[in-house]
């Protein structure tokens, strides 16, 4: 660890930290970032230094999102696995506080480590969703170094050919390391690419990624996870190669059979046997993910026997998943959200859209007549409309159906409640009647009880006053008295 000199390192670090502060996503960028160069190139400055709770620069800049200054202090040799702060923090901790997935990417390209744990025993992907961050979790999850895949484009051993050619490396990097793992999003990433518009070459890309998913499975720290995805993208090369074949070079005819949908409901059939198919020719029978995986999508129990290995094991999971063939309507939920679940760790209650064409996150584009089938632009929703075309109309009627049936519901929910209420209205009404009622019998009766009291009084009295109006008795008088 590096440090400025004692008296220059509280205002270096200030200054960095104020540039940091200071970038905005506007014309200003450009002045802050040159600012910045000018700052680090100085020779009494460390692009590494700490602060008093132990942060780097480049720990703050990945906390406030600022992708561009990032990017700069990496330039600059910050060091991205710098855990000097006071709880253990890394820079790819904050990164992924901030959920900008673009600075998640960039300390990962950069070399940071996924396992570091902070004082409370938490990696970067347990912080990001704990924090509700799923993308950036994602991001991680799917993480693959190109170093590793650059070991395939040199010779090894007695082999005086690569396995990969350095040409392809690059576009199959891009495909490994993606979060959508739609089927019609892979071939798109193909397509973009013509290095990769060739059987051939699809084929040795192939053949690596079933190496790597090999060595996923048999290195010390097993990685279930990353070697599903490679046989899943592996299985995906097979069938592009094989149509490069068949159609002249074109993966059109592909893209539509995968969005073909049957009849009645555009249920995409072919879609979801296919990555049926891929997860039931997964080599590695007795990994706890498969066992997940096939509970999840085959509605028959998994017998015992999968929890063997080797011929055994294949004839249990075929069996589990041919019970379902019939009908994949059955499956809820569809085996691409399972898998893409299982794979990427994206959690089923995230609320977002996916395109309906390509599976891509985020998509808000509507159908206009139906308004229930979602596009993330106006590419996926041409491709689709030869399907979708089928069962517009009748999703249209369903849906202003339901909006009928929601609305009576609404309606009935706002005279029961107006019932209500004004049943409590009339309780309480009578409840204030019945109280008044009470009322005045008390006071009737306090006033019968007021008058028979004076009644009994006015008598008492009436009593008294005749006692004392009547004529007394005369004694007699005295003998001799008038003499």
């Amino acid at each position: 660890m590096f440090f400025i000199t004692d008296f220059k390192k509280k205002s270096c670090l200030e200054t960095i930290s104020k540039q940091v502060g200071q970038l905005q996503l506007e014309p200003p960028v450009v002045r802050n970032v040159q600012e910045a160069v000018t700052l680090l190139g100085r020779k009494d400055v460390r692009v590494n230094c700490l602060d008093e709770h132990g942060m780097t620069p480049l720990m703050h800049a990945a906390y406030k999102g600022k992708v561009e200054m990032c990017k700069l202090l990496l330039q600059h040799g910050a060091d991205v696995n710098c855990n000097q702060h006071e709880h253990g923090y890394t820079a790819l901790m904050f990164a992924c506080l901030s959920g900008k997935k673009e600075i998640v990417w960039m300390m990962l390209e950069a070399g940071a480590d996924t396992d570091v744990v902070n004082s409370v025993g938490r990696t970067a992907a347990q912080m990001a969703a704990f924090v509700g961050q799923h993308d950036c979790v994602t991001v991680i999850n799917n993480f693959f170094p190109r170093e590793k895949l650059d070991y395939y484009t040199k010779p090894q051993g007695l082999n005086t050919e690569p396995k990969l050619p350095v040409k392809l490396s690059g576009p199959l990097h891009k495909i490994i390391t993606t979060t959508n793992l739609h089927p019609v999003q892979i071939i798109f990433l193909i397509k973009e690419n013509p290095l990769l518009l060739d059987a051939e070459a699809l084929k040795r890309c192939s053949a690596v990624l079933d190496l790597i998913c090999e060595k996923c499975m048999k290195q010390r720290d097993m990685n279930e996870v990353l070697a599903m995805k490679m046989h899943y993208i592996s299985c995906i090369f097979q069938k592009c190669s094989a149509h490069l074949q068949e159609q002249e070079n074109q993966l059109d005819p592909l893209i539509k059979s995968l969005l073909k949908g049957r009849e009645g409901d555009c249920f995409p059939v072919f879609q979801e046997k296919f990555i049926r198919e891929s997860i039931r020719k997964f080599p590695y029978c007795e990994t706890t993910l498969l066992q997940q995986l096939v509970r999840s999508i085959a509605p028959v129990e998994i017998v015992r026997v999968l929890l063997g290995v080797g011929n055994i094991g294949h004839i249990a999971l075929n069996s589990s998943l041919a019970a379902a063939e019939s009908d994949p309507m059955d499956l809820t939920p569809q085996r691409f959200s399972v898998l893409t679940q299982a794979i990427t760790g994206q959690v089923g209650f995230v609320d977002a859209e996916f395109c309906t064409t390509c599976g891509e996150k985020g998509a808000d584009k509507r159908c206009s007549v139906c308004k229930l089938v979602i596009y993330c632009g106006q590419k996926c929703q041409k491709l689709h409309w030869f399907a979708h075309k089928k069962v517009c109309n009748i999703l249209k009627e369903k849906r202003e159906k339901q909006e009928l049936e929601a609305s009576k519901e609404k309606k009935r929910q706002e005279r029961l409640a107006e019932r209500e209420l004004k049943s409590a209205e009339s309780t309480a009404s009578q409840e204030e009647d019945n109280g008044e009622s009470e009322a005045s019998t008390v006071r009737e009766s306090d006033s019968t009880v007021e008058e028979t009291v004076t009644s009994a009084a006015a008598a008492a009295a009436d009593d008294d006053d005749d006692e004392t109006s009547a004529d007394p008795i005369q004694p007699d008088a005295p003998e001799g008295a008038g003499q």
